[in-house]
C-alpha cells in the first residue's frame, strides 16, 4: 500500500506558475513510477506527466509539454509537477499516482491515488 498526499493547489493568473508536490509513504518510493493526472468538472480524468521509478524517464501530454515538469526526490519520497505558463484550461482537480510499471497513460493502469488539489487559472 502507497498513501499519496498532494499539496501546492491553488488560483494563480494566467501565465503564473505553480508546483505541485505529492508526498508518499508506505511501501518503497523507488519502486513506482510516478504520474500526474487532472479532472475538470464535467470530463473525464486526463493524463498530465509521467516519471519513471529511477526518474530518468519523462512523458507528458501534447497539451502541457514545453510548460509542465515532472520530477521526483527520493531522499524526500516526493513528485512534483512545475507548472509554467499557466493557462485557464489548466484548470482541473490535480492527482497523483503511483504504478507498477513506467510511462502509463491511461488512469486505469495506476494502482494509487491521492486526494487531489485544486488549481484554478483565471484569465
Amino acid at each position: 500500500q502507497v498513501q499519496l498526499v498532494e499539496s501546492g493547489g491553488g488560483l494563480v493568473q494566467a501565465g503564473g506558475s505553480l508546483r505541485l508536490s505529492c508526498a508518499a509513504s508506505g511501501r518503497t518510493f523507488s519502486n513506482y513510477a510516478m504520474g500526474w493526472f487532472r479532472q475538470a468538472p464535467g470530463k473525464e480524468r486526463e493524463f498530465v506527466a509521467a516519471i519513471s521509478s529511477s526518474g530518468g524517464t519523462t512523458y507528458y501530454a501534447g497539451s502541457v509539454k514545453g510548460r509542465f515538469t515532472i520530477s521526483r526526490d527520493a531522499a524526500k519520497n516526493t513528485v512534483y509537477l512545475q507548472m509554467n505558463s499557466l493557462e485557464p484550461e489548466d484548470t482541473a482537480v490535480y492527482y497523483c499516482a503511483a504504478a507498477y510499471t513506467s510511462g502509463s497513460r491511461h488512469y486505469t493502469e495506476y494502482a494509487y491515488w491521492g486526494q487531489g488539489t485544486q488549481v484554478t487559472v483565471s484569465s
